[in-house]
């Protein structure tokens, strides 16, 4: 049974990430090394967050448990202010590395487009992201011992897989909104991208009342999804044409850069 939950939580939290990647990003070299670059982005703001939290631990009063709920929650907020700022600082980075490929390119355009960096980087973010959120979780679920037997929810590993899933794809949309509003200079769009992240990272308090968490979840992926279909020049009409295998330049395979 514990081999059943980790390998069905498994498939749940990277399931649609990991196929994402094979048919999208695996045969082409240069995203395999932007997507990477993203993932390491993410992991340096964790790092930098991480050492904050641990130092406003290490000073303040261990015993007030009210100070100690007010430093989880400023961790949190932290957290997701420093990813959104490596976000715009690898959005700096790589339009002057795309602009230096393009300096080296025999090319007239660039070798890949901005909306394919944000997209690719965006996953990135999410893969990292959902790697630590759920890896320790998977490791406790091949046992020993049974969830809920002491009256908790049966419900915990299901609903962090669920959870972990839904923040893979929402730094994925997440990221292709943030670039083009920074293309755009849609600042708006930016601000509430870094406003939805601190939303959906608040939302982790009301567990274990896992209804309160990912119903409103899954309410804002639904919306950064059709946001950020729209921004990456996405239309009622060729989704359908998609949908309907009649669309040969609608996947990002055979999407022309920009």
């Amino acid at each position: 049974m514990t081999a059943a939950v980790f390998f069905g939580c498994t498939f749940i939290a990277f399931g649609p990430a990991i196929a994402l990647f094979l048919f999208t990003i695996a045969r082409e070299p240069l995203r395999v090394i932007f997507l990477i670059a993203g993932a390491f982005f993410w992991l340096v703001s964790l790092l930098l967050a991480s050492l904050v939290w641990f130092i406003s631990v290490q000073i303040s009063n261990k015993d007030s448990a009210a100070q100690q709920k007010g430093l989880l929650i400023f961790g949190v907020v932290l957290s997701v202010l420093l990813q959104e700022t490596f976000r715009f600082a690898y959005y700096k980075l790589l339009k002057k590395a795309n602009e230096g490929l393009l300096t080296l390119s025999q090319e007239e355009t660039m070798p890949i487009s901005i909306r394919q960096l944000a997209y690719v980087s965006g996953l990135g973010f999410g893969f990292m992201s959902g790697a630590f959120s759920v890896v320790n979780i998977l490791a406790d679920s091949v046992g020993p011992g049974t969830i809920g037997i002491h009256g908790d929810s049966q419900h915990y590993f299901l609903s962090s897989a669920f959870m972990t899933m839904a923040i893979i794809l929402l730094h994925m949309f997440w990221g292709v909104i943030f670039f083009d509003g920074c293309e755009k200079q849609r600042w708006w769009a930016v601000a509430a991208v870094v406003v939805s992240h601190l939303v959906v990272s608040c939302l982790t308090f009301q567990n274990p009342e896992y209804v309160g968490s990912l119903v409103p979840t899954y309410v804002i992926l639904l919306v950064m999804a059709a946001w950020a279909f729209h921004a990456a020049g996405g239309s009622l009409r060729n989704l359908k044409l998609c949908l309907t295998c009649k669309d040969t330049d609608f996947l990002l395979a055979n999407h022309r850069p920009r």
